[in-house]
């Protein structure tokens, strides 16, 4: 089920992913997402380059969806030294040559930052090439919206006057309410 959000915009991605041989002996390859292919159409593991034991592949195209309530992320994205896009990959136990599946890719810091709180998921962040940066930097200018900062004000009201719920209503005394409750001492014969 597909849902359109109204003043969303969404750009096909391509992920490119390169294997080389692991360097250590318990890793034997190495996955690392090293860019990205906008308007890319489909492909499932494509191999792109082979160079010896180092193969690239365009491994999915997923879409990259802007939305109007995220702006403020992509604004202080862009605003960066180096504009990125985060790439979160899930392991993939069902294929044995392919251990990772491209699950989305976002322009958001904040939502890169999310997946990386997660031991489950690895999230790659790779550099944004400047045509797209031209196209969010131009969503941002149709849609976003800064805030304007507004300082919380001090109330004065005193709220330690009231002394609601002191004590148990079910302990009859007239001395201190915030004594525990005692059993009675029986007389001694």
């Amino acid at each position: 089920m597909t849902f359109v959000f109204p003043n969303s915009q969404t750009i096909p991605v391509g992920i490119v992913i390169r294997k080389s041989p692991g360097v250590t002996r318990w890793a034997k390859w190495a996955w690392r997402v090293v860019g990205i292919l906008p308007g890319a159409g489909p492909a499932s593991w494509k191999v792109l380059r082979r160079d010896g034991d180092v193969v690239e592949y365009h491994a999915a195209t997923v879409p990259l969806e802007l939305y109007v309530s995220d702006t403020e992320a992509y604004a202080h994205e862009l605003q960066t030294r180096e504009p990125s896009l985060y790439i979160v990959l899930a392991p993939e136990v069902t294929l044995k040559d392919t251990p990772w599946r491209v699950t989305l890719v976002t322009a958001s810091p904040y939502e890169g930052q999310d997946y990386c709180d997660s031991a489950e998921v690895m999230v790659e962040k790779v550099a944004m090439p400047e045509g797209m940066q031209a196209w969010i930097g131009d969503y941002l200018t149709r849609h976003h919206e800064e805030e304007a900062f507004i300082k919380r004000k001090q109330k004065k009201t005193r709220v330690d006057d009231v002394e609601d719920g002191i004590g148990d209503p079910r302990i009859v005394q007239k001395t201190d309410v915030y004594r525990s409750p005692h059993l009675r001492r029986v007389a001694s014969k």
